[in-house]
């Protein structure tokens, strides 16, 4: 099982459920002009900050998450559950299962032909 920081001391996902922080809102334009909230959008990426063990087979082994630790992730634009801990500051997070999530997002990479 992957845990981070303080957060997961509180909260601990189960079987295929990944914990979830999702990316803060831009609310600005690139040409610097303030964006109103409605105009914003839900945001769909976020990054891992807890990952339960893993669903079991027929036969009790242990299935592995498709994602980690850190991962930055896409998000489906409905589902999951919003937890919010009041000792992380009024943090929200969001539970998703692990076949919910669907895509990560990985550093592009140097070409090296």
């Amino acid at each position: 099982m992957s845990s981070g920081g303080g957060v997961v001391r509180k909260l601990r996902p189960l079987f295929d459920r990944v914990l979830v922080e999702r990316v803060a809102k831009e609310t600005r334009s690139k040409g610097g002009i303030m964006l109103p909230e409605k105009s914003v959008g839900k945001v769909l990426e976020a990054t891992v900050v807890a990952c339960g063990p893993g669903k079991r087979d027929e036969k009790g082994s242990v299935i592995p998450l498709s994602v980690k630790l850190g991962d930055r992730v896409l998000l489906p634009e409905f589902g999951g559950t919003k937890v919010q801990l009041e000792d992380e500051g009024g943090r929200e997070y969001h539970l998703f299962r692990d076949t919910e999530i669907l895509a990560t997002f990985h550093p592009t990479e140097a070409d090296d032909s």
